[in-house]
């Protein structure tokens, strides 16, 4: 069902529309399943509105459903249309299932009953109600309406205290991570099993990683070579590998929810014990390095590859040195998007940068349009030195810089933003094959 879609409607049947009559809004909006199971689906809500506008002879001239909740102000694009077009004069009276079908918030509410302190809303009619500019009836509408943002609120509550004892029973919620089922049973929710295809994997990953120092690429690539694959068929990723590695659940405990500090003991059969587990976080820990910048590469979306003509991509590496410093170490490769099997071997940037340096000296920087860029950015620093740094403007003008070798300076030296704004020009041309760079 589209949301917010509309159509036009007349019951011929009616008699002519004269200058008193009530021009009928019907306004069906579809109910989540926590606000009420039993609620129609918007066309049903429609059809008996229809059916009751043919019988009370009530001039509909447009239907208007919608699929947003109403728990939240503001949030429901063809309501806020609908009382935007009662402000306009466009129809003077909202036809629809239940109140509740309005709003189950008090701003929401609070516009409507406004709308008919205004006079701009004659009535709004319900399958079994009619409320107009009465103060009894205005009275009843809003305590319908505030009956429903409390149930609303009990619900939230409830639910969540239902989540809560499931927990203190040992059961957590939500669906079992890898290695585990969740039981169907009604009887069972939110227990799980043990999955006998998957659990041994899960496990061996633990052992690995704990007792031969493995990585979690090394464990990705294990998991591939024995075509493991999820509950859903598809192989894990090497995120998911480490967020396993991570969960305390696989050794019996679990926190939920996860970041708020309350812990329980599961009832479900671990897979691992927590000596195991813990060894595992030790060994993360000791490989794990804190990356000290973002992930933004200078040249990515710039080259391409000289083999298959996918793009090339860039990661960092980081490594532990003994005086506790970290060096970092960048690598530009294919990313094989057009052929899986790309032989085209990985550069790391200090050798792009090089490649790049040599290739400035091979071509023409006025023709590409590099070179009024650069005599701009060059004029644009004299200017500095002068009214900033006080050198004088003789000086400054005798300073003749060679475009081709400021060039080289921005490749070596430059900021990420300066460098892609000196290749910019040279995109889609620069061709990376066997670590040498050329250009098409």
């Amino acid at each position: 069902m589209n949301q917010g879609t509309t159509a036009q409607f007349r019951n011929p049947q009616s008699p002519p529309i004269v200058a008193a009559e009530l021009k009928y809004c019907l306004y069906a909006r579809k109910s989540t399943e926590a606000e009420d199971k039993q609620a129609l689906s918007i066309e049903s809500q429609v059809k008996e509105m229809l059916v009751l506008a043919e019988r009370e002879h009530l001039n509909i001239v447009e239907i208007k459903r919608e699929a947003h909740s109403s728990k939240e102000v503001g949030q429901r694009p063809v309501f806020n249309q609908m009382i935007t077009e009662v402000r306009e004069g466009k129809y003077n009276a909202i036809l629809t299932w239940a109140p509740d079908r309005l709003s189950r918030n008090a701003g929401d509410l609070g516009s409507v009953v406004d709308l008919i302190d205004q006079k701009l809303l004659v009535e709004i009619r319900t399958y079994s109600q009619k409320f107009t500019n009465n103060p009894n009836e205005k009275f009843l509408l809003m305590i319908l309406g505030s009956q429903a943002k409390l149930e609303n609120d009990n619900k939230a509550v409830n639910v969540k205290r239902g989540l809560r004892t499931r927990c203190e029973m040992g059961y957590r919620p939500g669906v079992a991570p890898t290695g585990y089922l969740n039981e169907k049973h009604v009887d069972k929710k939110c227990q799980a099993r043990l999955d006998p295809k998957r659990a041994p994997f899960i496990k061996q990953m633990f052992e690995k990683v704990a007792n031969e120092q493995w990585s979690g690429r090394k464990v990705y690539r294990w998991l591939i070579e024995n075509d493991f694959k999820t509950k859903t068929g598809k192989p894990l990723v090497l995120a998911n590998i480490y967020l396993i590695l991570r969960n305390s659940y696989y050794y019996g405990e679990f926190e939920f929810p996860v970041g708020s500090g309350n812990w329980y003991t599961g009832k479900h059969t671990p897979i691992i014990d927590k000596v195991l587990f813990e060894k595992v976080q030790t060994t993360l820990n000791e490989k794990y390095v804190p990356k000290t910048e973002s992930k933004e590469f200078a040249f990515t979306k710039l080259i391409k590859c000289g083999y298959c003509g996918s793009g090339i991509s860039a990661d960092e590496k980081f490594k532990k040195l003994k005086d506790g410093g970290v060096n970092r170490h960048v690598y530009y490769f294919c990313t094989k998007a057009r052929n899986i099997d790309c032989k085209n071997a990985p550069i790391n940037e200090h050798g792009l940068i090089d490649e790049l340096i040599e290739l400035m000296d091979k071509i023409n920087l006025d023709e590409l349009g590099v070179k009024n860029r650069i005599e701009q950015e060059i004029a644009r620093f004299n200017k500095f030195r002068v009214g900033v740094l006080g050198h004088k403007k003789e000086a400054a003008n005798d300073s003749d810089v060679d475009t081709r070798n400021y060039a080289k300076y921005i490749l070596r030296e430059g900021t990420l933003i300066e460098k892609r704004e000196l290749l910019f020009f040279l995109k889609s041309k620069l061709i990376l094959k066997d670590k040498k760079i050329t250009l098409e």
